[in-house]
Formats: structure tokens, sequence, C-alpha cells
């Protein structure tokens, strides 16, 4: 069961070819002040395990959240476009890190977690090249204001890490992580 309303992280799942269902969790998202990036991607992805894994008590649940962390401050959705373009002219011509944090939920009810990070380097951005992607709209329901599987790959200079940590579920550790616990069961 994947905990999410996300159709990235949908599709990212269904790259492992496990059947699974999806159940949105409306878990609250905020973060305590003082949290460290790694600390709170795994409290968030938790209550979205939490939220969700008592209406399917049998079900292997995961859960995952992402932020964007840039000179220690955390970037998490932009409410407006102009916090979406703050969020870009601060990410403009620097190294940033995207925390994703992961949660599963056994059927016998215990939850681990984990977080993975990436360092992404975006070029240098001028105001309108920004201002046109605002445009799009796609930056105003992703971490960071950005979604690097979209447009704003152009603004990508150099990853290190897991390109899909940054789309919002680490695949290759996740599965990992499942089958260390038990699924696909036999």
């Amino acid at each position: 069961m994947l905990a999410s309303r996300s159709p990235r992280r949908r599709q990212i799942l269904e790259l492992a070819g496990w059947p699974f269902d999806v159940q949105e969790s409306h878990a609250d998202e905020t973060i305590p002040p003082g949290t460290p990036p790694d600390e709170a991607v795994q409290l968030l992805a938790r209550r979205k395990v939490e939220a969700v894994m008592s209406s399917f008590p049998d079900a292997y649940v995961l859960g995952a959240d992402t932020i964007v962390v840039c000179d220690g401050r955390l970037l998490g959705k932009p409410r407006t476009e102009e916090e979406a373009f703050a969020m870009l002219r601060q990410l403009s011509g620097r190294t940033h890190d995207v925390w994703t944090g992961v949660a599963i939920a056994l059927p016998q009810g215990s939850i681990t977690s984990f977080a993975e990070k990436t360092a992404v380097t975006f070029w240098e951005l001028d105001d309108e090249e920004i201002a046109a992607y605002i445009a799009t709209g796609e930056p105003m329901d992703k971490a960071g204001a950005y979604g690097i599987q979209g447009r704003a790959a152009l603004f990508v200079k150099r990853i290190e890490g897991d390109y899909l940590t940054v789309v919002g579920l680490p695949l290759s550790r996740t599965v990992r992580e499942l089958r260390r616990l038990g699924w696909p069961p036999a």
C-alpha cells in the first residue's frame, strides 16, 4: 500500500513491478522548528504511514516525503508564486541537498524508516527563466519549487546521488529495505 497523493511516487514504485494499491494520506506535514532534515523527512513519512496503516492492518504500507535544503533552510512546497520565485532565486547557481524519507509499516504494526540525500547543483538562472518556469504551474506542488523530472531538468548542472531521491522515492534503497523486511511475501 502506498500512502501518498504523489503521482510521481506511484510511477516510481511501479518500476519495481510489484502490485500495490494507493491510499491518500492526510497527515500533518508541519515540521517542528530545528528538526534536522534527515529526521524531518522520516517524521513526515512516518506520519503518512501511521495515518493509513490502521485501515490496512495486514498490509505493508509505504510512505515518503521530500524536502530541499539550501543554506540550512528547509524548502517545502511554495504557497505562492512569489515564494516559488524566492526559492528558485536562492537555488540559482548553487548546490543544495534534496532529502527523501521513507517509512515502511509492517503487517504486525512496526514501522521502520530511512532517509536518503542527493546533492543538486543548478546553473545560474535569470529572472525571466524563473518567471517562465513558474508560469507553467509546475513548481507549485513540489519541494523547493521544482521538479527535476520536468522542465526544471534544464536548470540542473549536476547531481550527486540517486536521481529518484530528488523525484521523490529512492527506489533502489526502498526495494532493498522491502526485501529485507519480507516483501514480497512468499
